[in-house]
């Protein structure tokens, strides 16, 4: 089975690939073999995690600044990354976005910060499968993951945000973002109906909590919920997204894969 994943001359788009998951999910698949467009908002993130992975593991790879809000930006992005390294076989949505507003209680939530989340969560995820996407389904082929949330499948206990902060703010999960990752839950299901025919393979990823920095208060909190009694790694969430771009999936659509310790269990 180890061939299977061997993802040598692939072509995977990331978008938010900058971030901290996101430049995780380009080291593992660069890792494997596939050459790498890391899109992001953010042009040094881009360019550092395409630096980064093409130094470390010998493949072609290219760091975009991109607003995965505007099918203009995405449209130029897609016409770059052709020149530079093929048409893409593999799309990974793991683009998300704060606001301001974006740990406001939901009482006083602004309609403006949850345009600015959603625009970017869904609308972004709707817009890179349509330039991505439709191409991979005229060639006959190609995967698309796009990257959930356990808070898309279950709702966040309140109750483990009492004191808890990151880089020193009070933090929460905000209904606009469970909705949104429900959202691209939704739309995940749609195209891989929609391209199956074309053997386009639609599916989604559900990460559980991720460390990156929380305070200890959360983390000790987060953890108790969680059967294996810890957050997760970010390195820890990239096999599930290797396995669904990868031959080893070659009959997976539609499906969520969730990777949270078993926190959803209960």
């Amino acid at each position: 089975m180890k061939d299977e994943f061997d993802l040598t001359g692939e072509v995977a788009v990331l978008t938010g690939g900058g971030g901290i998951l996101g430049s995780r999910f380009a080291d593992a698949l660069a890792r494997r073999g596939a050459s790498v467009a890391v899109l992001d908002r953010e042009a040094a993130k881009a360019q550092a995690v395409a630096n980064d992975v093409a130094r470390a593991h010998g493949v072609k790879a290219l760091g975009l600044a991109t607003d995965v809000g505007s099918r203009d930006a995405l449209r130029d992005a897609r016409r770059e990354i052709e020149g530079a390294l093929g048409a893409a076989t593999v799309l990974i949505n793991a683009a998300a976005t704060k606001t301001d507003g974006f740990f406001d209680p939901f009482e006083e939530f602004k309609a403006g910060d949850w345009d600015e989340v959603m625009r970017t969560n869904v609308t972004g995820a709707m817009y890179a499968a349509q330039e991505f996407g439709g191409g991979m389904a005229k060639r006959g082929g190609g995967s698309i993951v796009n990257i959930l949330s356990i808070y898309g499948v279950v709702a966040p206990d309140q109750r483990i945000y009492e004191g808890s902060m990151y880089e020193g703010r009070p933090i929460n999960t905000p209904a606009v973002y469970s909705v949104s990752k429900a959202a691209l839950w939704g739309l995940t299901q749609y195209l891989s109906a929609y391209w199956g025919h074309a053997k386009v393979r639609v599916n989604a990823v559900s990460p559980g909590g991720v460390f990156s920095g929380q305070n200890e208060t959360f983390v000790a909190r987060y953890s108790a919920r969680v059967p294996f009694g810890r957050m997760a790694e970010g390195d820890e969430i990239s096999g599930a997204v290797v396995f669904l771009a990868s031959r080893a999936a070659s009959y997976v659509t539609g499906q969520n894969i969730v990777v949270d310790g078993g926190l959803s269990v209960w």
